[in-house]
């Protein structure tokens, strides 16, 4: 059975196209970043303490016990950019984000029985559209920022934040599925889905960095 560390509806939505059973149990951590450390390190250090948080309290472990966990963080010119406290942080989080470039990282962590911990890290370059000030305000007064690290959701159809992306939508989403595939192969559990439809059917997004990551994708 796989298991997801993570209560994230966005990841189940994008877990659940690989057309694999799984169960949700949450790791609970401390996500508070260490002194000094660069959003990529932190990203995947959460990451890999969720899944073995997870572990250990299914321990032990049937054989068929892969435990999934991920994390994402936003990052300005260095400086994470959590969850939004209120309306004033996130309309702050958005102004400066505005016409700018930022980097998205995702960290996908896979436990393997044995006690074997697998990670990756996804990075991607996010380039922020000029929306209006009344499009903040709008955008805002639905509730959908409050709960996104960056006060965004990428995939949010009336906002529509992020202009001409070149890189893994879903990891900005949440959940590298590429990478994701990647690491499960190397956990003895390969999967030949054609997940460049599913991003294209699902979320509208023509990826060209598929075979990059997934060797299965190559012509």
């Amino acid at each position: 059975m796989l298991i997801l560390a993570s209560a994230s509806p966005r990841r189940r939505q994008l877990l659940s196209w690989l057309n694999l059973p799984f169960e949700i149990n949450v790791a609970d951590i401390d996500e508070t970043p260490l002194p000094g450390e660069s959003p990529d390190v932190y990203t995947l250090r959460l990451a890999q303490a969720k899944a073995e948080a997870v572990a250990s309290r299914l321990n032990p472990m049937s054989d068929a016990d892969l435990i999934l966990a991920s994390d994402t963080t936003v990052s300005l010119d260095g400086e994470i950019l959590g969850k939004p406290a209120d309306e004033r942080v996130a309309r702050d989080m958005l102004t400066r984000l505005r016409g700018r470039k930022h980097q998205v990282f995702t960290a996908v962590a896979l436990f393997i029985p044995g006690k074997t911990l697998l990670a990756e890290l996804c990075t991607v370059d996010v380039p922020m559209r000029v929306y209006s000030d009344a499009e903040i305000a709008a955008y805002i007064s639905s509730g959908d920022p409050m709960d996104k690290a960056g006060a965004y959701a990428i995939q949010h159809a009336g906002f529509h934040p992020v202009d001409k992306l070149d890189g893994c939508f879903a990891a900005v989403m949440g959940l590298p599925l590429c990478h994701v595939m990647r690491l499960l192969h190397q956990a003895g559990n390969p999967l030949s889905l054609n997940m460049p439809a599913h991003c294209l059917e699902g979320l509208g997004y023509n990826c060209t960095i598929a075979a990059r990551i997934y060797p299965i994708y190559k012509s």
